[in-house]
C-alpha cells in the first residue's frame, strides 16, 4: 500500500500558488499534516481525493496515476472535507444509507456497517433524528461515519475536530489511532494537539511548500537546545517579542515566564528546556527556520 506524491503544484488565478513542488511517499500509518490556515492543506487534500487536478506533478496509488486513472483510488478512499454538508431532512441512518448506495455498497452489508459506525461515533441514540436538528459536533461525527463506510484503505480527514467538544476530540483521536494499522490515514489540521497523540509521521506545510517531514521524535530532536524559559518584567514583553520567537507566556507574581525559540541562549538568566511539538511547529513555520528535507523518516 503506497501513496506517492511527486512535485505536486497547483496554481490559481492571479498567479497564486496553492502548492509548490510538494513531494511525499506514504505507507500505512497516520500522517499529521500541519500548517497555518491558507498554507495549502485543503488544496492538497482535494487533489488526493481526486476532486481537483494539479497544475503540475503527479500522484500515484500503488503505482497507478490517480490523475489519469482515479477509479482505483476512489474505490478505496474515505474523505471528510473541511466543509461537510448534510441533507437536513434526512435522519443519520437515511443519510448514510444514501451515501452507501452512492458508493455501490450492497444493501444488507451497508445496513450492518452503518449500525457499527453509528455506535463507533456515539450517535446510535440519535440515528432517527433529522440531521437539521444536530449540533455542529454531531454533524461532524456523521461526516466521520460516512468517510468510513467503505472501510477505506486511504482515509483523508481535513480539519476533522472543528466543532467537537474535548471529550469528542479525544474519542476521535483514539479512533484514528485504532484505524491506522492497515491503512494510510492523512489528518490535516492547524491544531498541533490533534496530531500529537496520533501521528506516526508529521509533515509541516507553509505557503504551499513542504518545510519538514519526519517522525515526531525527529522533529523534536532538531529543537534540542533551541527552546528556553526566561522570566522577564511584563513591561519588557513587547520588546522581547520584537527580538525573539515566543511560543508561550505564563503570568507569575514575579513577572512573565516566557518560552523562547532561539538557536542560542537569549539571556544569561534563560534556562534550556525540553522542546514540545508546538515549539517545533512554530519553529518550522517561522521565516527563520531551516527546513528538514522531505525524505521519508527513518524508523
Amino acid at each position: 500500500m503506497n501513496l506517492t506524491i511527486n512535485n505536486l503544484s497547483k496554481k490559481y488565478k492571479g498567479n497564486v500558488w496553492g502548492l509548490k513542488n510538494f513531494s511525499l511517499n506514504l505507507g500505512p500509518g497516520v500522517l499529521g499534516l500541519l500548517g497555518p490556515n491558507g498554507a495549502g492543506k485543503s488544496t492538497l487534500m482535494r487533489i488526493l481525493a481526486t476532486i481537483t487536478k494539479p497544475t503540475d506533478g503527479s500522484v500515484s496509488w500503488n503505482g497507478t496515476d490517480i490523475i489519469k486513472h482515479p477509479d482505483p483510488l476512489r474505490n478505496v478512499l474515505g474523505y471528510l472535507p473541511q466543509d461537510f454538508g448534510v441533507y437536513p431532512n434526512l435522519t443519520a441512518t437515511e443519510f448514510l444509507e444514501y451515501l452507501a448506495a452512492a458508493k455501490g455498497l450492497e444493501y444488507n452489508k451497508a445496513k450492518r456497517r452503518i449500525e457499527e459506525l453509528l455506535q463507533l461515533v456515539n450517535l446510535i441514540d440519535a440515528r432517527k433524528r433529522p440531521l437539521g436538528g444536530y449540533s455542529g459536533g454531531m454533524k461532524q461525527r456523521v461526516g466521520i461515519a460516512q468517510a468510513l463506510l467503505n472501510d477505506p484503505q486511504l482515509l483523508i480527514v481535513d480539519e476533522p475536530t472543528g466543532g467537537l467538544d474535548p471529550e469528542e476530540r479525544v474519542r476521535f483521536r483514539n479512533l484514528l489511532s485504532e484505524l491506522s494499522g492497515e491503512r494510510i490515514v492523512i489528518l490535516s489540521t492547524h491544531i498541533v494537539s490533534d496530531v500529537e497523540a496520533t501521528a506516526t509521521e508529521i509533515a509541516i506545510i507553509k505557503k504551499g511548500e513542504l518545510v519538514a517531514y519526519a517522525a515526531p521524535e525527529k522533529l523534536l530532536s532538531t529543537l534540542q537546545g533551541k527552546v528556553w524559559e526566561w522570566i522577564i518584567a511584563s513591561t519588557d514583553l513587547p520588546g522581547i517579542k520584537q527580538s525573539f520567537q515566543i511560543s508561550g507566556t505564563i503570568r507569575r507574581s514575579d513577572g512573565v515566564q516566557i518560552r523562547v525559540i532561539s538557536d542560542s541562549s537569549p539571556n544569561s538568566a534563560a534556562n534550556a528546556v525540553t522542546p514540545t511539538l508546538e515549539d517545533a511547529y512554530l519553529y518550522f513555520i517561522s521565516d527563520k527556520s531551516r527546513a528538514i528535507a522531505p525524505a521519508r523518516a527513518e524508523a
